[in-house]
């Protein structure tokens, strides 16, 4: 069991991505943009990090350079609608372990947080 923080901008998504993700047997914390993912990663150390790309206040990209600046080997699995492939790029360039396509399977959620987790 792995401690999965979601970041998401819209509730709805982080409600559905808590479901997926505590039915795997993962426990949840959330954050609603980049500023709370960088707080909550500091408090809690979570295993796996789900990231949305485009958030208000701090976009994931960024949120996730800070993140990797604070812990190198950070898992962070970005979250991105079809067509924001340079985003992509930008975020594996910044030490994204994995992302996936909005929207999603179930089982995509699962086995990409599973793969990290080892």
């Amino acid at each position: 069991m792995a401690l999965v923080l979601i970041v998401d901008d819209a509730s709805f998504m982080r409600m559905r991505l808590r479901r997926v993700v505590t039915e795997a047997g993962h426990d949840v914390i959330e954050a609603a943009n980049g500023l709370e993912a960088i707080e909550m990663y500091k408090e809690h150390k979570p295993d796996v990090v789900l990231m949305d790309i485009t958030m208000p206040e701090m976009d994931g990209v960024e949120a996730l350079k800070q993140i990797i600046e604070l812990d190198p080997n950070a898992k962070v699995i970005m979250c991105t609608a079809l067509g924001q492939k340079s985003m992509v790029m930008e975020s594996v360039k910044a030490g994204a372990k994995d992302f996936i396509v909005k929207p999603f399977q179930p089982e995509q959620v699962v086995e990409a947080v599973n793969k990290q987790v080892g």
